[in-house]
């Protein structure tokens, strides 16, 4: 049987924090089926290294950088009204924090360490894949690869 290591996720979990709840929903997935978790599961990257790359997939996917190919669905906004309670972030803020908590993960992993980052955890391209398309020698991406998690880490002040 392949390696499974099997995770928690929160579904809706912008809708719980502006609620100051915990989310009600999750999902179980499985890390493996990423480069990075298979990364994680073969003993290629550590705990820290994975959880970095984890939190710059989110930011990457939370200030939507990928490209779109539809129109968007999103529910229209809510008035606010004049007594209520303070609102967190809009839907706009949120994102505009997020791709800036992702430019400067990016910034922090530095030049040429940066584009085996974006195409192993934001795009999910396999190791080999990367490598060829960088024009690196094989194996040579893992370790270029742990170094900018190692930075990306330190940005989110992971221990």
């Amino acid at each position: 049987m392949a390696n499974r290591l099997l995770q928690e996720r929160a579904l809706d979990a912008d809708q719980g924090a502006k609620l100051g709840k915990r989310p009600t929903r999750s999902v179980t997935v499985n890390g493996t089926e990423s480069p990075l978790g298979w990364l994680l599961a073969h003993g290629y990257v550590s705990q820290r290294q994975f959880h970095a790359g984890e939190q710059l997939r989110a930011d990457w996917e939370h200030a939507q950088l990928s490209p779109s190919v539809t129109m968007r669905w999103d529910a229209a906004p809510v008035a606010r009204g004049r007594g209520g309670p303070a609102v967190s972030l809009t839907p706009t803020e949120r994102h505009l924090r997020a791709k800036e908590r992702f430019d400067d993960a990016i910034s922090a992993a530095g030049p040429g360490l940066s584009d085996i980052l974006w195409r192993v955890v934001c795009a999910g391209e396999g190791m080999r894949d990367a490598e060829t398309a960088l024009g690196w020698p094989a194996r040579a991406g893992k370790l270029v690869l742990t170094m900018a998690l190692d930075r990306v880490a330190d940005y989110y002040r992971l221990r």
